[in-house]
C-alpha cells in the first residue's frame, strides 16, 4: 500500500525529533522504503507489514544531500534508523522551486530590465521555465551549485498558451538554494536575439483553446459534434479494489505509486481456481530521457530525465469524468508530499475501468454457424504533466493473459522563431509562420521485474527465470527446403550481464522470452512470457556525447540484469546535474550469471518525434507502447472458458451468433 498523510506527517516528525531535520534543509523526495525482496516473496498471512520511509533531502546552506529512513513501526519503535550523506549528488528538483525561481526571478531588476528591452512588461503574461542541468553544459564556475536555467515565454492573453510565444535568445541562470540570479544569458547572434522581441517575433497560431481562436485563426469554429457515446454497465463495474488490491476476471494486482514512478504494478498474478500462478513482481517506469537534438543556442542545454530530475508521480494530474475517463470509473488518490515533507493528496491520480476490446476469437464454419468472444481489458492509469508535455499512461490486462503498455504523448511541442528570411535549420521542421520546432526524443525506460511462474510450494523461493532472444530465420534453399519456404527460430540465451545490452533486428522478428526452465507446459517447454518492441527507437548518439554518457541505456531498447533491491534507477540515483552514468553500465559491469536466476527485464521504447505541422498548436495523441504475451505460459488458448455474447446463451447451439 502506497504511503498514507500519517504516516508521511509521522515520518516528518521522527526526522525532526531525532536532531537531524535543519531548518535550511528541503525535501526531495518521500517514498515507501519497500522491504528487500526476498522478504516479501517469503511474506506469509499474519507476519508483520513493515512500514518504512526513504526521504531524500538536501540543505540549502552548503548543498549537501542526505537520505534517511523512519520506522514507523506501531509498537512504540518508531526511529530513524538510518541518515547518510550522499557525497557529489544533487537530488531532484520540485514543484515548490519552480514556482519560486520564477517569483523570486520576476522580482529582480536585471531580468525586469532584460524582459523590458524584449517589449515585455506585463509579468502576468510571461512565463519563466526552470530547468536542470547536464553538468558538461553548466557554466564551469558553478558546477559545484544547485544549478537551474530558465526559459522565457509570453502569453498574449492572460489564458493564452504561453508556448505559443518563445523569447527567443535569453536564458536565467540561478542558485536554487539562495535563487540569486548569476547570470543573463543572451544569444550571440544579434539577429536569433532580436527576434526574441515582442514586436519582431513572428505572428503565429500559438493557441489551442477553442475560445481563444477565432482572434487567431479567422473563420474558426467549433465543429459540430458527434452523436452522444454513452458507456454503461448497469450491474456496475466487473472489478473490486480492496486496500489497493486489484481483482479482475483472472487477474490480481496490487496497486502502488511513488513520487518519482508514479503508478507501479506490484505481484501481478493469474489465478485460475484455487491455483495463483505469477507473472511480474514489479512493473514501472524507472526513467524518460528527452533530448533535444538540435544545438542551437535555444537548445543545446535542453535535455530533461523527467523521471529523475522531477518525478512522473509529483507530475501526476487529476483526472476528471467525461474528459480523461468514460465508463464505470473507480479512482484512487494519491497522497505525496511538497518540499517541506508537508503531505497533501493528488484526488484521482489513477483511473480503474473496463473497455470492451473488439473481438477476442471468431470462427464462421463450413455451415455459416459463427462462434464469437468479445473481448474485454482491465485499464489502469495516470497522466502526468511535465511543463510542455502530458504523459497518459495506460497498463492493460487481457483476458488471454497478456499485459500491454501504451504512453499517449500530447501537449505542446517546444517552438523556435527565425529571423526573417532566415532558413529553418536541419534540425527541426517549420510548423507556423518563421517558426520551427525542433527534432527531439522521449526515451522511456520500464523496468520489468517479471516472475515468471515462480514456485509457491516453497515460502520464500527465489525466481529461476532465464530471458532468451527469439530471431526468425529464412533457411536456404537446398535438399530439405527445394521452394525456399522454411522459416525457423533461434533460441539465444542471455547467459551473463557482459551480453546485457541487446538489439532489435525486425528481419529477423526478433522477440526476448523470460522463460523458466524449471516450470514445463504439457508439451514439454519452458513456461515463459515474450517482450514485444514495437516502439523502440534508436538512441542515434555519438558514444561520447555528454548527454549519452549520462544514461547510456538508451543506447539498446533491450537489457537485462540480476536483480538488486537498489539497482532502480538505470541512470543513476541522482542523475541530476550528472556527468556519468551511476546506474546501468555500473551494474552490469561485474558480469553476472543471468541464467535460472532472479533478472530483470529493461525496454527503452518511446518516440523519435520529427514534428509535422499537425503537431501545432497542440499535439494530438502519439501512442507508443509494448506488450508482455504468454508463450507456452498456458496448455491451450486460455480464453476458451470466456462467456458467450450476452443475449446468446451457451445452450444447444454452444454460444453461436447468428444473423
Amino acid at each position: 500500500m502506497p504511503l498514507s498523510a500519517a504516516e508521511l506527517t509521522r515520518s516528518r516528525e521522527l526526522l525532526a525529533a531525532s536532531g537531524h531535520l535543519a531548518e535550511t534543509m528541503r525535501f526531495a523526495s518521500v517514498a515507501l522504503a519497500e522491504p528487500p525482496k526476498a522478504e516479501l516473496l517469503a511474506w506469509r498471512e499474519g507476519d508483520p507489514v513493515p512500514r518504512r520511509t526513504r526521504s531524500v533531502l538536501w540543505d540549502r546552506a552548503d548543498n549537501r544531500t542526505y537520505t534517511a529512513v523512519s520506522d514507523l513501526a506501531r509498537d512504540g519503535a518508531e526511529a530513524v534508523v538510518e541518515w547518510r550523506h550522499l557525497p557529489d549528488e544533487v537530488p531532484n528538483f520540485t514543484v515548490d522551486e519552480w514556482h519560486e525561481a520564477e517569483e523570486a526571478l520576476k522580482a529582480h531588476p536585471r531580468v525586469r530590465e532584460a524582459l523590458a528591452a524584449r517589449g515585455l512588461t506585463d509579468l502576468d503574461l510571461v512565463l519563466l521555465d526552470t530547468w536542470t542541468y547536464g553538468r558538461e553544459v553548466m557554466p564551469e564556475q558553478w558546477r559545484d551549485r544547485r544549478l537551474g536555467w530558465a526559459d522565457v515565454w509570453r502569453r498574449e492573453t492572460p489564458s493564452g498558451s504561453p508556448y505559443a510565444h518563445p523569447v527567443s535568445g535569453l536564458k536565467f541562470v540561478l542558485d536554487m538554494n539562495t535563487f540569486e540570479l548569476l547570470a543573463v544569458d543572451e544569444d550571440d547572434d544579434e539577429a536569433r536575439r532580436a527576434v526574441g522581441a515582442v514586436d519582431a517575433s513572428p505572428a503565429v497560431v500559438g493557441e489551442y483553446e477553442a475560445d481563444l481562436l477565432p482572434a487567431v485563426l479567422p473563420g474558426f469554429t467549433v465543429r459540430e459534434p458527434l452523436a452522444p457515446l454513452d458507456i454503461t454497465q448497469p450491474d456496475g463495474p466487473g472489478f473490486s479494489v480492496v486496500d489497493g488490491l486489484l481483482t479482475w476476471d483472472r487477474w490480481q494486482v496490487r496497486l502502488g505509486f511513488t513520487p518519482r514512478e508514479g503508478l507501479v504494478l506490484h505481484q501481478l498474478d493469474w489465478v485460475d481456481g484455487e491455483q495463483r500462478r505469477t507473472v511480474g513482481h514489479r512493473l514501472s517506469f524507472a526513467e524518460m530521457v528527452v533530448p533535444y537534438r538540435d544545438p542551437s543556442f535555444d537548445h543545446y542545454r535542453r535535455t530533461a530525465y523527467d523521471i529523475g530530475e522531477w518525478g512522473l508521480g509529483y507530475m501526476t494530474t487529476s483526472l476528471e469524468l467525461g474528459c480523461d475517463c468514460l465508463g464505470e470509473i473507480r479512482y484512487l488518490d494519491a497522497v505525496l508530499t511538497d518540499s517541506r515533507g508537508e503531505p497533501y493528496t493528488v484526488t484521482n491520480a489513477i483511473c480503474l475501468h473496463e473497455e470492451d476490446d473488439g473481438v477476442l476469437w471468431k470462427h464462421v464454419d463450413a455451415s455459416g454457424r459463427a462462434a464469437v468472444r468479445r473481448a474485454r481489458v482491465m485499464v489502469i492509469s495516470f497522466h502526468a504533466t511535465v511543463a510542455n508535455y502530458e504523459y497518459l499512461v495506460y497498463w492493460r490486462l487481457h483476458q488471454d493473459g497478456a499485459v500491454s503498455c501504451e504512453v499517449r504523448a500530447t501537449g505542446i511541442m517546444v517552438t523556435t522563431p527565425l529571423p526573417p528570411g532566415e532558413a529553418t535549420p536541419a534540425t527541426g521542421v517549420l510548423v507556423d509562420e518563421r517558426t520551427y520546432a525542433p527534432n527531439h526524443q522521449h526515451f522511456i525506460v520500464a523496468r520489468l521485474d517479471l516472475d515468471v511462474d515462480r514456485d509457491l510450494s516453497t515460502p520464500g523461493a527465489a525466481p529461476t527465470n532465464t530471458v532468451v532472444e527469439v530471431d526468425s530465420v529464412a533457411e536456404p534453399v537446398g535438399p530439405g527446403n527445394p521452394y525456399g519456404l522454411a522459416v525457423t527460430t533461434r533460441t539465444t540465451p542471455v547467459r551473463s550481464e557482459a551480453e546485457s545490452a541487446r538489439s532489435t533486428n525486425a528481419a529477423a522478428a526478433r522477440t526476448w522470452k523470460v522463460t523458466n526452465p524449471q516450470r514445463r507446459n504439457a508439451h514439454g517447454a519452458p513456461v515463459a512470457y515474450a517482450l514485444h518492441t514495437p516502439s523502440a527507437i534508436p538512441a542515434l548518439f555519438d558514444p561520447e556525447a555528454p548527454q549519452f554518457r549520462r544514461a547510456p541505456v538508451i543506447g539498446n531498447p533491450v537489457w537485462v540484469t540480476r536483480h538488486h533491491d537498489d539497482e532502480l534507477w538505470p541512470a543513476g540515483d541522482n542523475p541530476t546535474q550528472s556527468a556519468e552514468d551511476t546506474g546501468m553500465s555500473r551494474w552490469v559491469s561485474d558480469d553476472e550469471p543471468l541464467e535460472s536466476t532472479d533478472v530483470v527485464l529493461w525496454h527503452v521504447f518511446g518516440i523519435h518525434h520529427v514534428p509535422r505541422p499537425e503537431d501545432w498548436p497542440v499535439m494530438p495523441c502519439d501512442p507508443v507502447g509494448f506488450s508482455l504475451t504468454p508463450s507456452g505460459f498456458f496448455d491451450r488458448n486460455p480464453t476458451l472458458d470466456v462467456a458467450p455474447p450476452r443475449g446468446h446463451g451457451a445452450g444447444a447451439d454452444g454460444g453461436h451468433c447468428h444473423a
